[in-house]
């Protein structure tokens, strides 16, 4: 970890390499985090793609808007999953000497897609709703409620795969999805038994609109979780205030300036800043000192710190600088020191 372009020192290599005790990223569990997420993405793959299909001839052939917006929403499913497991695969590439941070945003970025085709799918629910409510259309219950109730049991194998499994924002973008997808088959149940009993055909597009704005919820935190991300903004759950001035209060840090937190990936968080101390001999201790605390009070691990402190001029050098004093209106203006 380089400590400053300016001030040219570097941290031992122990320091570089000795896995902090308090980082979860590091433990034997979490390296098999990883393997075990991609195998319930592509069992869920498998099983979300392969029942879309079903869905969306049951839901044709039955004329139900709810079984064919959660057969679209299926697809979308299977199409995150894609992305995740492309995502997964690109973010574990080691770093490069053209991608020095490595690519772990990858998972961030196919986050933020997988929030924005949610969005174009519950634009697409709403405006499909609203033509169903205007001109309704027959639907067959019977055939609405065993379709939905197949679905259901498909997305609920899905979901306790995926919430045992998901590790990172990018696996929790697709178990978002899943849980949006078991709400559409929840309420395409629902509409083909009350259709089913009354024939009343409101209800389909009435109970589409609201599992879309059930939905658009979860699907607007996770767009702006990965929107901070990608902009580098302060990680949510850090105060800056709290981090700069737990730096100014460390002993020999006299000043804290251009400090920077943010976000390397989902998981991990970087720090950059400058200390002024009240001289250079106190440099290598206000930096262990400032490393332990961040790491220990705010689980930042990547740190990159500039020391900055009074220099006294060399020897034999020293010009008093006293205050120009005013011209003289009437003798023209006195000669200045440069």
């Amino acid at each position: 970890m380089t400590v400053g372009s300016d001030a040219s020192l570097e941290l031992p290599a122990a320091t570089m390499t000795k896995p902090r005790a308090d980082s979860h990223h590091h433990t034997p569990r979490h390296r098999a985090e990883p393997s075990r997420t991609r195998r319930a993405l592509w069992i869920a793959l498998a099983l979300t793609g392969g029942y879309a299909v079903v869905e969306a001839v049951g839901g044709w052939l039955a004329g139900s808007l709810a079984l064919i917006s959660d057969a679209g929403h299926m697809v979308t499913d299977s199409a995150s999953f894609v992305v995740a497991l492309i995502a997964a695969a690109v973010a574990a590439r080691p770093p490069s000497r053209r991608a020095s941070y490595g690519y772990a945003r990858a998972e961030v970025i196919a986050a933020f897609v997988n929030a924005l085709a949610m969005l174009a799918l519950i634009v697409w629910i709403a405006i499909e709703a609203v033509l169903r409510l205007l001109a309704p259309l027959p639907v067959a219950g019977a055939t609405v409620m065993v379709v939905a109730a197949a679905g259901l049991t498909v997305n609920v194998v899905v979901a306790w795969m995926l919430s045992r499994s998901a590790d990172g924002i990018n696996a929790r973008g697709a178990l978002l999805h899943v849980f949006g997808d078991l709400l559409g088959s929840v309420a395409a149940f629902v509409s083909g038994a009350v259709i089913h009993r009354t024939g009343w055909t409101p209800i389909d597009p009435i109970l589409s609109l609201f599992v879309a704005l059930l939905i658009l919820r979860s699907t607007l935190a996770l767009l702006k979780e990965s929107t901070g991300v990608l902009m580098e903004r302060v990680p949510a759950h850090l105060s800056y205030d709290a981090v700069g001035r737990s730096l100014a209060a460390l002993p020999g840090v006299t000043g804290v300036h251009d400090l920077h937190v943010w976000h390397m990936s989902a998981q991990r968080v970087a720090l950059s800043a400058h200390l002024m101390l009240t001289d250079g001999v106190a440099w290598p201790r206000a930096l262990a000192a400032a490393q332990r605390m961040l790491a220990r009070d705010f689980a930042i691990d990547h740190v990159t710190l500039q020391p900055a402190w009074p220099v006294p001029p060399p020897s034999g050098r020293v010009i008093p600088v006293t205050s120009v004093p005013e011209p003289d209106t009437n003798h023209g203006p006195e000669p200045r020191l440069h």
